[in-house]
């Protein structure tokens, strides 16, 4: 069977195109797999308005790109995914519209996807984890995760903002720039940092918190650009990528901790990090040897479905479709809400 995804949750629009097959050996084809990323000027961050009109003026081509990069008609497509949330309520809707113009020209049934699990799926198809605990990082979600009778269960989160959001916030206060993602260009900042600043470590059982460390690293950014932040064991001035560094290891730090807390608890050794944020090569190298101390392993995959993508909302919404799951026309509205284990998994019986 062969579906084709469309994410559009925030400033990046995706479609994907994906076969599953009934060989073992290849059980999961991916066809086509394109992405096209709405970029804010530099300290600014995207507005919902602007991004819908973004993903409203590329999707057609997007789908007509993966459609020729597959080689496929639309009669060959099964059925037609998109997310249904959570994310940004314009840019949603924008993809939800989309969605549904072409499964009425192409008569095709449609499947509303939970953004969080399209993540989940993609990263256990890509990596071969078998029953991780998840840790779901991005610009607007920060959850740590582990599947039991057929759901996704929460067992901590952000009790604020996520974890990408207070990376893209300080981005923007040292007015770093968007392209190709505010978070990226942080973590190569970071790598030049050599001075750990004292920020606030915020960790309330297996939940986080990140408003207060954002508000206090922008308190030091401000003393910074006026000359009077200083390394008390050296004296010499304290810069941009010394706060860039000292951000990263405190907040991933607290992501590690309640991480390995859930692995306790569950009796997990394998960890499974999804999300944009997943991309950050430090978290990956914190994160595994963590793991590798408990005798497990960390997966992760690269930026092709790290960051939001179509395919990873093709793929969780054919193992929802191949259950007998669809969404019906009038029915296939969005959401800037969608609780991860509102969702029913019913393909998994593990």
């Amino acid at each position: 069977m062969i579906a084709l995804g469309l994410e559009g949750s925030a400033n990046k629009l995706g479609v994907g195109i994906i076969l599953h097959s009934k060989d073992k050996s290849n059980p999961v084809q991916i066809l086509s797999n394109i992405r096209h990323t709405y970029h804010a000027p530099p300290g600014a961050g995207f507005l919902p308005k602007d991004t819908a009109l973004h993903h409203r003026s590329h999707v057609a081509s997007l789908v007509s790109s993966a459609l020729r990069e597959a080689n496929l008609t639309p009669s060959d497509v099964d059925c037609i995914c998109y997310t249904k949330g959570p994310g940004m309520g314009a840019p949603l809707q924008s993809v939800a519209l989309a969605a549904r113009t072409i499964s009425l020209l192409w008569n095709k049934p449609l499947v509303g996807v939970n953004h969080c699990i399209g993540h989940i799926e993609m990263g256990r198809s890509i990596t071969g984890a078998t029953n991780p605990v998840v840790l779901y990082v991005s610009g607007g979600n920060t959850q740590v995760i582990a599947y039991t009778s057929n759901r996704y269960r929460i067992f901590g989160e952000t009790l604020d903002i996520a974890v990408g959001n207070c990376l893209d916030r300080f981005a923007r206060t040292l007015n770093i720039p968007n392209d190709p993602a505010p978070g990226y260009n942080i973590e190569q900042l970071a790598k030049s940092g050599k001075v750990l600043v004292d920020l606030p470590y915020a960790v309330k059982g297996m939940d986080c918190s990140f408003s207060g460390i954002l508000a206090r690293v922008d308190e030091l950014a401000a003393q910074m650009k006026s000359g009077i932040l200083k390394d008390p064991s050296t004296g010499k001035p304290v810069t941009a990528e010394d706060l860039c560094f000292s951000l990263q290891e405190t907040v991933f730090a607290m992501l590690v901790e309640i991480t390995e807390r859930a692995m306790a608890h569950v009796g997990s050794n394998q960890v499974l990090i999804v999300g944009g944020v997943g991309c950050n090569e430090r978290l990956q190298e914190m994160m595994g040897t963590m793991a590798r101390s408990r005798g497990g392993d960390v997966y992760a995959t690269d930026e092709r479905f790290c960051i939001d993508n179509g395919i990873m909302i093709a793929h969780a919404g054919l193992l929802a479709y191949q259950t007998g799951f669809k969404t019906e026309l009038a029915d296939s509205t969005c959401t800037q809400r969608f609780r991860t284990d509102d969702v029913y998994v019913a393909w998994r019986d593990d």
